[in-house]
C-alpha cells in the first residue's frame, strides 16, 4: 500500500505518523519526477521545493506534537496536495507525450496550486507552540513566502505551438504544410522522433486518449481535442496517403457533378462580390470586412443597407456564414478539378495551356488545392505533357509539378514512381534556357526525398547536364544545379568535386576578366553562396581576394557592397582571414568604414563584420614564429575604437567582437595599453547601459578584457557605484550566461577597496554573488569559469580588516559553500576559496568567546562546554569563522596536492592561520592530525620559490615542538640538505637553522 493511501483522516492515527507517512509520500513524487515525459524543470523545480519542506516536516516530527485544530488542518492539505502531486507526476509519466504537450499549461497550473496549497498547509502549523530553532522558523517563513509566490514558466517552444494550434482552430487552417510544420515542431518540443512512422504512431495514441476523455464524460476536453486532431490531421505523417485518399472520394461522391451558383447571402451588399471574411455590424448587416472599414474609414455613420446609426467599435466575425461561404468554394473547386483531366488531352494546345494555367492558379491559391490534384491522379498527365512539342506546355508542366512536390514527399514518391518521369525531367535539361531552369528546379525538389534522389543520378547524362548548368552564368540555376550535385549520391565521388571546381573555375575567371557588369554578378555570387570551409579556401588559393579588393577600392557603392559580402563571406575561414591581412585588405576595408556613407549603412555593417572575422583569425597563431596583426598602427586602433561612439548597434557590436578578440591575440598587450591610453574604459562603462542587448552583452566581454590585467587607479577612475549596480542587473536579470560569467569577472577582479566593497553591499552584490556558490555544487560543468569568478567576487566581503563585512557573509551561509569547493570545485575555484578562509580565519581568535566560569560550588555546576582546540574558547561558523567548526580543514590539506603552485600556497595560507602566534601548539596538533604537515615537507622541492619559501618558515616553526620535530624531522632532513646546496642564500640560512633544530647541523655551521 502507498504511504499516503492509508492517511484517511488527520485524526486518525497520531500526528508523528501522519507527518511521517507525509513525508514519505513527498519522496515517492521526487523520485517519480525524474521521470515525467513533459515540463521536466518545472517538476525539477517543484521537487526542489519537496525536498526543502521534508527536512522542515522531519525536524517537527522530533517534536512532542500533539493534534489541534490548526495541525490538523495543516496535515489534510498537505495530504491532499501530495496525492493530487503523484496522481500529476504519474499522468506526466505515463501519458501521451502530445496529449500532455496540449494540457501544458494546465499541468502548470496544477503545479502552481498544488506548490501554494503545500504553503498554506506549512503556514497553519503551530510554530510559536513548539520548541524550533530559529533558524527552523526563519527557514518554514522563507519557504512559505517563495513557495506561494512561485511560478512555474511553459517553455517557450511550447507556449509557440499551442499559440499556433489555437490560431489554426481559430483561423480554420487547412493547409497541409502548417499541420506538417507544426507536428514537426510538437515531435521536437516532446522528443520524439520526427520519422513518419514514429508521428503516425505517436498520433495514433493521442487520438486515443481522446476516447478516454469520452469515457470519464469530459465533454469539453474531447471537443477541445477533436479541433486540435481536426488540424494536425493534415500532416503527411498523421494521416496515410490511402487514407487521406478514401477520405476524399468518399467526400467527393457526395458533392455531385454540377457547379453551384453562390448564395445571395454570400455577396457583400456594397462590393457585390462573394466575401471572404464577412462580418456583422451592430445593425445586424454582414459586410466584407475590408469594405465596411473603408465605408466607416470615409466618414459614413449609417449602415449602408438599414440607414441606421453605427457602432464603429463593432464588427463581429460572422463564422457561420464564412464556413458555409468555405464549404461552397471547395465543393465547386472539387468538382472542378476532377472535371478540367478531360481538357488536358485535347489535341488543341491553346486549351491544354489555358487547363495548365487554371490547375497552376488553383495549386498556388492553397495546399488543399494541390492535395486534390494529387488525389485526382494529375500526376502522370503532367509527366507526359513533358514530351509535348510545345515549349510552354512543357514549362506549365514543371511548374506545376514542382509546385506540388513542394514539401510534400508522397507527391514526389508519386512523380518518381510515374514510368519514365525523371528520364523525361531530365530530358528537359537539355533544352532551352527556361526549361533547363525549371526542370533543375523540379529535380532539387525530388532530391529532398530519400527514396526519390539515388534515382536521379542513375539517369544518363543527368550528370554532365548538371556539371554544365553549375558553371552557366544563370546565377540560381547554376546555384540550383550545384546543389542538387551535393544531394545525389554518385558511384564516382569526384564527379562532385568536379562540378565544384568547374563551378568555382568559371566564378573566378568572370569575376577577373568579365565586364564590370558581371564581376558584380559573380562577386554577388559569392557573397550569396553558403560554401564549406573547403569551398571557401579553394577560392581563395583561386585569386578571389585581388578582383574583390579592386571592386572594394575602385566600384561604385552597389559594387562595393557585394565585394565587401563576398569577403565577409570568404574571411569567416580563420585561414582565409590571415591571408586577407597577409594581402593587405586591412586598408581598403578600413576606409571603407572610416567614411561617413549615410546612404549605405548596411555596407559598413558588412565592413565591420569582415573586420571581425579578421580579428578572430588572429587569435589562434600559437605556432606562428612572427602573429600577423591587424591594426598596426596607434592611429588606426583610436579611429577604430572611436567609431563605437558614431556608428549604429550593428557596427558597434562588430567592433566590440573585433577588439575582444584582438585582446585574445597575440598582440593583446599593446591592444590593452592602447584602448587604455584612449579611454576606453570610460566608454565601455557607458556602453554596459546601452538599450541594444547585443552592443551591451559586447561591451562587458571587452571591459572585462581590459579591467583583468588593468592598472587598479584607472579601474577606481573610471568603475563608480552606478556602473557597480548596472553590472548586478546585468548578472541578474541577463538570459545569456556569457554575459553574466563576465559581468561577474569584472566584478571579481575590480581592486579590493573598502569604497567598491561598500558599493556592492549597497547595491545588494552579496546575495547575488552568494546565490551563485550556493547553486555550484549541482551546476552543470559548462557553467565552472561563472562560478569561479563569483569565488573570486566574494573576497570583496572576507577581508578581515572588516569583520562587518565578514559577518554579513557568514551569515549569508557562505564559509559552507567555500568549504565544499575545496573538494569539489576547479582549481580556480579552490584557489578563491581557500583565499577566502584564509581571511575569515585570520578573525577567528578574536571572535570565539570565553567558556563561561563556574559561579558557587564546581561539584554542582553543569560541566563546561569543550572549547575550540584551536582557539580555546566557543567557536561556531556563522560568529567566529572558525576553521575547525566549518570542517575545512581536512578539505584544506587535501588541496595541498593540486599540482597549480598557486593553488597549494593559498590553501597553506589559510591552514598557517591555525599556528599563528599563540596558536602554534595547538593549531600544529591539528595540523598534524589531519595529516598535512607531509605535503608542507613535500613542498620543499616545489619548483616555486615562493611555496619551498612558505614550507620552510612553517617547517621552522613546527619543529620547535619535540614530538613533532621526532616525527616529522627525518622526513625533512634530505630535501632540506638539498636546499642547502641549491636554495638561494635566504633559504639556504633558514634551511640550516630547521637542520640545526634537527641536530642534523651544529648551530656554529658556515651555512648560517
Amino acid at each position: 500500500m502507498m504511504a499516503l493511501d492509508v492517511i484517511t483522516s488527520a485524526c486518525s492515527f497520531p500526528a508523528d505518523e501522519c507527518l511521517s507517512q507525509i513525508v514519505e509520500g513527498m519522496m515517492e513524487v521526487v523520485y517519480a519526477a525524474n521521470n515525467v515525459l513533459v515540463k521536466k524543470e518545472s517538476f525539477k523545480e517543484f521537487s526542489v521545493y519537496l525536498e526543502r519542506v521534508t527536512p522542515v516536516l522531519k525536524e517537527l516530527n522530533k517534536k512532542d506534537i500533539s493534534h489541534s485544530r490548526s495541525l490538523n488542518s495543516a496535515i489534510e492539505i498537505l495530504n491532499q496536495e501530495i496525492k493530487a502531486a503523484k496522481q500529476l507526476t504519474s499522468d506526466c509519466t505515463k501519458r501521451n507525450k502530445v496529449y500532455l504537450l496540449m494540457n501544458s499549461r494546465t499541468i502548470i497550473k496544477n503545479l502552481e496550486d498544488i506548490t501554494r496549497e503545500i504553503s498554506r498547509a506549512l503556514g497553519l502549523l503551530p510554530l510559536a507552540s513548539l520548541d524550533l530553532s530559529a533558524s527552523i522558523i526563519e527557514e518554514i517563513e522563507k519557504l512559505c513566502d517563495s513557495m506561494q509566490r512561485a511560478e512555474f514558466k511553459a517553455a517557450i517552444a511550447e507556449e509557440e505551438i499551442l499559440v499556433k494550434i489555437e490560431s489554426g482552430i481559430q483561423e480554420r487552417v487547412v493547409d497541409r504544410s502548417y499541420a506538417n510544420k507544426l507536428l514537426f515542431h510538437i515531435a521536437e518540443a516532446v522528443g520524439i522522433s520526427t520519422d513518419r512512422s514514429a508521428l503516425k504512431k505517436e498520433f495514433e495514441e493521442f487520438k486515443s486518449e481522446i476516447e478516454n476523455a469520452r469515457l470519464r464524460k469530459d465533454q469539453a476536453e474531447a471537443i477541445q481535442m477533436d479541433q486540435i486532431i481536426a488540424l494536425l490531421e493534415r500532416a503527411d505523417a498523421a494521416s496515410s496517403p490511402k487514407e487521406k485518399e478514401i477520405k476524399y472520394f468518399t467526400k467527393w461522391k457526395s458533392l455531385g457533378s454540377q457547379l453551384l451558383e453562390p448564395l445571395q447571402s454570400f455577396y457583400c451588399p456594397i462590393t457585390r462580390d462573394v466575401m471572404e471574411d464577412p462580418v456583422e455590424t451592430s445593425s445586424g448587416q454582414t459586410f466584407e470586412r475590408s469594405a465596411i472599414a473603408k465605408w466607416l474609414a470615409d466618414g459614413h455613420e449609417m449602415c449602408p443597407l438599414t440607414m441606421t446609426p453605427l457602432d464603429t467599435s463593432i464588427l463581429r466575425p460572422n463564422k457561420t456564414l464564412r464556413q458555409s461561404i468555405e464549404e461552397w468554394k471547395d465543393r465547386n473547386t472539387m468538382i472542378k478539378i476532377a472535371s478540367m483531366k478531360s481538357k488536358l488531352v485535347s489535341e488543341e494546345e491553346e486549351e491544354v495551356l489555358q487547363c495548365l494555367e487554371q490547375l497552376e492558379d488553383l495549386c498556388e491559391q492553397r495546399d488543399q488545392h494541390r492535395e486534390w490534384v494529387i488525389l485526382e491522379n494529375y500526376i502522370p498527365q503532367f509527366i507526359q505533357l513533358l514530351g509535348a512539342k510545345n515549349q510552354d506546355i512543357r514549362n506549365r508542366a514543371l511548374v506545376i509539378l514542382c509546385i506540388l512536390a513542394k514539401d510534400s514527399d508522397n507527391a514526389k514518391e508519386r512523380v518518381a514512381n510515374v514510368d519514365n518521369a525523371i528520364e523525361s525531367i531530365v530530358r528537359s535539361l537539355g533544352r532551352r534556357i527556361g526549361e533547363r531552369k525549371l526542370a533543375v528546379a523540379l529535380l532539387l525538389e525530388l532530391s529532398k526525398c530519400n527514396l526519390v534522389r539515388d534515382g536521379i543520378g542513375k539517369v544518363q547524362g543527368c550528370i554532365l547536364l548538371l556539371v554544365t548548368m553549375a558553371s552557366s552564368d544563370d546565377n540560381q540555376a547554376a546555384a540550383d544545379a550545384q546543389e542538387l550535385l551535393e544531394n545525389l549520391s554518385f558511384s564516382d565521388p569526384n564527379i562532385i568535386q568536379m562540378a565544384k571546381a568547374n563551378y568555382f573555375k568559371h566564378v573566378l575567371q568572370r569575376l577577373s576578366t568579365g565586364p564590370e557588369d558581371v564581376k558584380t554578378i559573380m562577386a554577388s555570387t559569392l557573397a550569396e553562396l553558403e560554401l564549406t570551409d573547403h569551398n571557401k579556401a579553394s577560392l581563395f588559393q583561386g585569386g578571389a581576394l585581388v578582383p574583390l579588393l579592386h571592386l572594394v577600392s575602385c566600384g561604385d557603392i552597389p559594387m562595393k557592397k557585394v565585394a565587401v559580402k563576398a569577403l565577409q563571406n570568404l574571411s569567416s575561414l580563420p585561414e582565409n582571414g590571415l591571408q586577407m591581412i597577409k594581402e593587405g585588405a586591412v586598408q581598403p576595408l578600413l576606409a571603407l568604414l572610416f567614411q561617413h556613407i549615410s546612404s549605405s549603412s548596411s555596407l559598413r555593417e558588412q565592413v565591420a563584420t569582415t573586420i571581425k572575422h579578421l580579428a578572430v583569425s588572429t587569435v589562434s597563431q600559437e605556432s606562428s614564429p612572427t602573429p600577423v596583426s591587424l591594426l598596426e598602427s596607434d592611429d588606426d586602433i583610436f579611429k577604430l575604437f572611436s567609431l563605437i561612439n558614431l556608428a549604429g548597434p550593428d557596427v558597434q557590436q562588430n567592433i566590440l567582437l573585433a577588439f575582444h578578440a584582438l585582446c585574445q591575440s597575440p598582440s593583446s598587450s599593446n591592444i590593452k595599453a592602447k584602448l587604455t591610453e584612449c579611454s576606453a574604459m570610460q566608454v565601455l562603462v557607458q556602453l554596459c547601459e546601452h538599450d541594444d542587448p547585443n552592443v551591451r552583452a559586447n561591451a562587458v566581454k571587452l571591459l572585462y578584457c581590459l579591467i583583468e590585467d588593468g592598472d587598479e587607479a584607472i579601474i577606481l577612475e573610471h568603475v563608480g557605484q552606478k556602473c557597480i549596480e548596472t553590472l548586478l542587473w546585468i548578472i541578474q536579470f541577463s538570459n545569456v550566461e556569457e554575459v553574466i560569467t563576465y559581468a561577474m569577472g569584472i566584478i571579481s577582479n575590480l581592486p579590493e577597496k573598502p569604497q567598491i566593497t561598500q558599493w556592492l553591499l549597497d547595491a545588494g552584490a552579496l546575495p547575488v554573488i552568494s546565490k551563485f556558490l550556493h547553486d555550484s555544487k549541482h551546476s552543470d560543468p559548462r557553467k565552472n569559469h561563472l562560478v569561479e569568478n563569483a569565488t573570486g567576487a566574494m573576497r570583496h566581503f572576507t577581508a578581515s580588516t572588516n569583520p562587518e563585512w565578514q559577518k554579513r557573509a557568514a551569515e549569508a551561509g557562505i564559509i559552507p559553500v567555500l568549504v565544499q569547493l575545496l573538494d569539489f570545485g576547479t582549481t580556480m575555484m579552490k584557489k578563491c576559496a581557500a583565499i577566502s578562509l584564509a581571511r575569515f580565519s585570520e578573525s577567528s581568535l578574536a571572535l570565539s568567546r570565553p567558556i563561561p566560569k563556574h559561579k558557587g560550588f564546581w561539584c554542582f555546576s553543569v560541566p563546561p562546554e569543550p572549547g575550540c582546540p584551536i582557539h580555546g574558547g566557543i567557536c561556531a561558523v556563522e560568529s567566529s569563522f572558525c576553521l575547525v567548526e566549518a570542517d575545512a580543514v581536512g578539505p584544506l590539506v587535501r588541496v595541498l596536492q593540486d599540482p597549480d603552485p598557486g593553488t597549494c600556497e593559498a590553501s597553506l595560507d589559510a591552514l598557517l592561520t591555525l599556528i599563528d602566534g599563540v596558536k602554534l601548539q595547538n593549531g600544529s596538533k591539528v595540523l598534524a592530525e589531519a595529516n598535512a604537515i607531509p605535503p608542507i615537507i613535500g613542498f620543499l622541492g616545489s619548483s616555486s620559490l615562493r611555496l619551498q619559501e612558505k614550507a620552510l618558515n612553517t617547517l621552522e616553526r613546527i619543529f620547535r615542538l619535540p614530538e613533532l620535530k621526532q616525527k616529522y624531522g627525518s622526513s625533512a632532513q634530505m630535501p632540506l640538505v638539498d636546499l642547502t646546496q641549491r636554495g638561494n642564500s635566504r633559504m639556504k640560512s633558514l634551511a640550516a637553522r630547521i637542520l640545526a633544530h634537527l641536530n642534523v647541523l651544529h648551530e656554529q655551521s658556515s651555512y648560517f
